[in-house]
């Protein structure tokens, strides 16, 4: 250990072993989490031949982290975090300095990749802890636009629940999702289905409508705005549903494993709408387990 040089910490959501194969050759010390300790926490440390330390309370302020430092100067440890209060940003690699904390250059991990990477583990769980009924709120919103059959690209089709009852109304969609996971679960289940990231991939066309649940929310402001404007090319009509709240969370519940969800507000998420060609149409609001959700159908400006 050199006490003079800073330590440097692998900032990770806890369950995550998204980052394992790019810490092969780090020269890791220790791999730290706090409770709840989930599975995931034990095979990285083990994937990493490093001790697990499981610490008291969780580590989620700007001082835990500094602590964590002070033990470890001129090493490098593994911290497991579902986010830190006026903190560094996690995923990320960082070095406390005089300063505060500074990034460093390494493995790049978006949130959205750990997110995919959890429902590639996690596809067959998360078809049992959702409910099997459709979306009736924001297909509703569809029928709205589109009495007759419309075509329609679904992002994120998941277990395709949606998609087959759309189709039942009359409607033709193409399935698309980012976990091969989900596709693959598709064409066993009979039905055609493509890979597709919409934050890497081109959506195609064109279609009468763009339609997604629970899946905007995976996205920050930055990568939905991405999303909407290729949209806004790809159909004239949009649907969609995101969670309502403030700010942004990694989350654990229902899978075990770590989800990135960004929450909206409706000023803010209509703002962000109308400046990527979108007009709202109708904006409604529901309740679910998970909390309160926006139902949006949105049309393609004329301006």
């Amino acid at each position: 250990m050199n006490l003079m040089c800073p330590a440097r910490l692998v900032l990770l959501p806890a369950g995550s072993t998204v980052w394992v194969d790019s810490l092969a050759d780090e020269r890791i010390a220790q791999v730290y989490t706090g409770p709840p300790v989930l599975d995931g926490a034990a095979q990285l440390a083990e994937r990493l031949g490093v001790r697990l330390v499981v610490l008291a309370e969780p580590v989620r302020r700007a001082f835990d982290l500094r602590d964590i430092a002070d033990l470890h100067r001129g090493e490098t440890v593994v911290v497991l975090t579902s986010g830190v209060e006026s903190g560094p940003p996690v995923p990320s690699i960082v070095e406390h300095t005089g300063d505060g904390w500074a990034l460093v250059p390494g493995p790049v991990v978006l949130a959205n990749e750990v997110t995919v990477s959890t429902y590639e583990q996690a596809a067959e769980l998360f078809r049992s802890s959702i409910p099997r009924e459709p979306n009736e709120n924001l297909i509703s919103l569809v029928d709205e636009a589109f009495p007759s059959g419309a075509d329609v690209l679904e992002i994120g089709s998941g277990t395709g629940r949606d998609a087959a009852e759309l189709e039942r109304r009359g409607h033709r969609v193409r399935r698309t999702d980012a976990a091969a996971s989900f596709v693959e679960m598709l064409r066993a289940d009979g039905v055609a289905a493509d890979q597709v990231n919409v934050l890497t991939d081109e959506l195609g066309g064109p279609y009468d409508l763009v339609f997604a649940d629970a899946v905007f929310l995976h996205f920050t402001a930055d990568q939905l705005a991405d999303v909407l404007r290729k949209a806004v090319k790809a159909a004239p009509y949009l649907a969609f549903t995101t969670r309502e709240g403030e700010g942004a969370e990694w989350s654990t519940r229902f899978l075990d494993l770590p989800r990135h969800f960004t929450l909206w507000q409706e000023g803010p998420l209509r703002e962000l709408l109308a400046s990527t060609g979108w007009d709202v149409v109708r904006v409604n609001r529901g309740e679910t387990r998970a909390g309160w959700w926006f139902h949006v159908l949105a049309r393609r400006s004329s301006t």
